[in-house]
């Protein structure tokens, strides 16, 4: 009997579609820590980008945008003056929340801690 004969294509695992499409967006470096800071509310640019150590403002204003094509969040104007811009979830933004919640769980019992370099 050949492998082919003893093949059934329709066992094989697959990945999740929707895994495979949350994961295309928030598996993107900096995406689920920009979700994660705004999970605590609206954020000027300035604040994010200080609340994400080491992202530069270029990829910032990429991600922000990329969220924000994605449905997850709103970028807000204050006319001012000053002139400012905020940003905020949606509410399936916000619906993420559990899920990083769970998922910093389960990286604090199951993913070492960098000893070099932290953040704080």
């Amino acid at each position: 009997m050949t492998v082919e004969e003893t093949h059934d294509p329709a066992a094989c695992k697959r990945v999740d579609a929707g895994i495979t499409r949350v994961f295309q967006l928030l598996g993107k470096r900096w995406t689920g820590p920009i979700v994660a800071v705004l999970t605590g509310g609206p954020a000027y640019f300035v604040d994010l980008r200080r609340a994400v150590p080491g992202i530069s403002e270029r990829m910032l204003s990429d991600r922000l945008s990329e969220l924000g094509g994605a449905g997850l969040l709103v970028r807000e104007v204050d006319e001012g003056p000053p002139l400012r811009v905020s940003y905020r979830l949606t509410e399936a933004g916000e619906a993420l929340e559990p899920a990083l919640r769970k998922l910093g769980e389960w990286a604090s019992t199951h993913l070492p801690e960098e000893r070099d370099g932290g953040i704080c």
